[in-house]
């Protein structure tokens, strides 16, 4: 029984980590066969966490797609998020916009410190962004980075202040901000993935100027 619910919960990770997929992928990533990989999301299916989607390629048969439902999405709570977003109406509504403003500010400067201070001895842009993303992962955002042909990429899988965002999107900007920041003048930094704005995830292109 812990194995079947242990690779439910490594079914739901792949999905969440990678967005969706075709079965072969995700029985290949929980090491069972296609069969049982079937299994595991029909009764997760069945639980309401993902669903399948038909998605046509060309002439072929129709390939089925497996992905996270709303459901499956909040088994990755945001971090206190009813009393994150009744503090914020909170503060709006007796103190106004620029109060509200003003705790951004600070908050976005002790996160700021926090990872000035984890990154402060690397000094490779590289360096800067493992520490940065180890860092991130440790604050619950299910951060990963990696290197392409056009410089690197900063994703993160999960947003554990969705909700708060959600009514408040200067949060996000902050956060543009201080990742700029902390990377330095030695490269750019653009979001090309944004949660609020649709996407699976948040993921930050930073690429070396010159």
């Amino acid at each position: 029984m812990n194995n079947i619910l242990q690779e439910n919960e490594r079914a739901l990770w792949i999905l969440k980590t990678r967005g969706p997929q075709p079965l072969s992928v995700v029985a290949e990533a929980l090491n069972i066969t296609v069969e049982g990989a079937r299994f595991q999301l029909l009764k997760l299916s069945s639980e309401g966490l993902v669903e399948a989607t038909n998605v046509a390629k060309g002439r072929g048969r129709p390939q089925q797609i497996w992905a996270l439902t709303q459901k499956g999405n909040s088994r990755f709570p945001d971090s206190h998020a009813e009393l994150t977003v009744r503090l914020i109406n909170t503060i709006r509504e007796t103190l106004g916009d620029e109060a509200l403003q003003a705790v951004i500010e600070s908050s976005k400067k002790v996160g700021l410190d926090k990872y000035l201070q984890a990154t402060s001895r690397e000094t490779t842009l590289e360096g800067k962004i493992s520490r940065l993303a180890e860092t991130r992962d440790a604050e619950g955002y299910m951060a990963t980075w990696e290197k392409d042909e056009e410089g690197y990429m900063l994703i993160e899988n999960h947003c554990p202040i969705c909700v708060a965002a959600e009514v408040c999107q200067n949060f996000c900007s902050a956060e543009l901000e201080t990742f700029r920041k902390v990377i330095g003048e030695g490269a750019e930094v653009e979001r090309v993935d944004h949660l609020l704005a649709g996407a699976r995830r948040c993921a930050y292109r930073i690429c070396p100027k010159g």
